[in-house]
């Protein structure tokens, strides 16, 4: 009998009951403009001003530093190109970054390369995990910007931060991270971090899409990305969004607030899924196995195309990817899995797999069950396979 398992929340998630319950209560009752005088705008204002005030409490920040955005991707930028204007104001124009960040973060320092930036992608090791003594060796007195992400979208792997934010902070440097895929889903905390700036998205954690948040420590600078108003202090113009805020604050309120149970509920599920797909042959768990997100399952099986297999698991009623969503139509082999070492043909073969605490043990059985035998399936058509079994070629996994 065929399940339904949403095992793709990496990409995004189902809105809570509470978040759907919070838009929809704000869209019909506080409508009016929060810049509006008037006592409809003022109400809104006050709602809006509340909703700023959890969030920043949720992430040991003070309420001024918090801007609110249209989600990850507008807030990395602001960020990433807030600190490079200033920078190039003093003669600073080295910024260092990894090569495993998202593609937010890669664009928009492949836009700065062009305006004469120098960017330093630091290698990962075949964990994942960035070393902070290359990124020590990285610094010098032109870096205006440390660009590091708090948790991988592919592969689930956690990073250095804190680390990261002390030597950042030694050497003077601002310091930025994509905490997109951990908020909501590990302890976030900017004072723990010592960052200067953090992204994050609404719809990672139960929240609306087209919603997030930059975190700028007071005193970062901040420049607009988008001009014609004063919201935002003047940061971001536009009319907010205030039923998604409200909606995004209601969702990560109950996020943060059930994450010791949560973590524990969905750790047991990720290590039981782990050990159910390491039995398939030559195949191999990407990223470390212990510093990576409790959803988080990311596999390379050798001889398949990921493609053929997310089809296939479709139509067993799974829903999961071959890495980022936002490059799920690219036939490129994802980045991340060529910068800890995985071969073209192999990262081509690749699952990721991220469940929450909407999955259960039934639907972990269920996944372990079927996806061992979709990949046989594809491997008995496979003339790669076929070579890997006569000898013709040499596994690699």
């Amino acid at each position: 009998m065929i399940m339904n398992v949403y095992a793709d929340n990496a990409a995004t998630t189902k809105m809570r009951d509470s978040a759907v319950k919070a838009y929809a209560e704000t869209a019909q009752m506080i409508y009016g403009n929060p810049s509006s005088l008037h006592s409809a705008g003022q109400e809104a204002k006050s709602l809006l001003e509340e909703c700023r005030a959890s969030i920043a409490s949720l992430l040991g920040a003070q309420p001024k530093e918090i801007l609110f955005t249209s989600g990850g991707s507008e807030a990395d930028n602001q960020a990433i190109l807030s600190a490079a204007r200033l920078g190039k104001l003093r003669g600073k124009t080295k910024i260092v970054s990894t090569a495993i960040e998202h593609h937010a973060v890669l664009h928009t320092l492949k836009k700065l390369q062009k305006e004469g930036f120098e960017v330093v992608l630091l290698p990962v090791g075949t964990d994942g995990i960035v070393k902070v003594k290359d990124l020590e060796e990285a610094l010098d007195e032109n870096v205006c910007l440390v660009s590091v992400m708090l948790a991988n979208n592919e592969i689930g792997t956690i990073q250095p931060v804190e680390e990261i934010g002390k030597l950042c902070r030694e050497k003077k440097v601002l310091f930025h991270t994509d905490a997109v895929q951990a908020v909501g889903h590990m302890e976030v905390n900017v004072g723990k971090i010592g960052c200067d700036y953090l992204a994050l998205s609404a719809h990672k954690f139960g929240g609306p899409k087209g919603i997030g948040v930059l975190y700028a420590r007071q005193g970062s600078p901040v420049y607009s990305l988008i001009e014609g108003g004063a919201q935002e202090r003047g940061k971001r113009a536009g009319t907010e969004d205030l039923p998604a805020i409200r909606a995004m604050t209601v969702a990560m309120q109950e996020a943060v607030g059930s994450l010791p149970e949560t973590m524990k509920k969905v750790t047991a599920l990720r290590d039981k899924l782990i050990a159910g797909l390491e039995k398939i042959p030559h195949g191999a768990l990407n990223g470390d196995r212990v510093k990576r997100l409790a959803g988080n399952v990311s596999f390379c099986f050798e001889g398949i195309e990921g493609e053929s297999l997310l089809l296939l698991l479709d139509d067993k009623g799974i829903s999961a990817s071959s890495g980022s969503a936002c490059t799920s139509g690219s036939l490129d082999p994802s980045h991340v899995l060529l910068a800890i070492g995985r071969v073209h043909d192999v990262a081509h073969g690749s699952l990721r797999l991220t469940i929450n605490e909407n999955n259960t043990e039934e639907e972990i059985d269920y996944l372990i069950g079927e996806v061992p035998k979709v990949v046989q399936y594809l491997r008995d058509m496979s003339p790669v396979w076929r070579d890997l079994q006569e000898g013709k070629r040499q596994y690699i996994l």
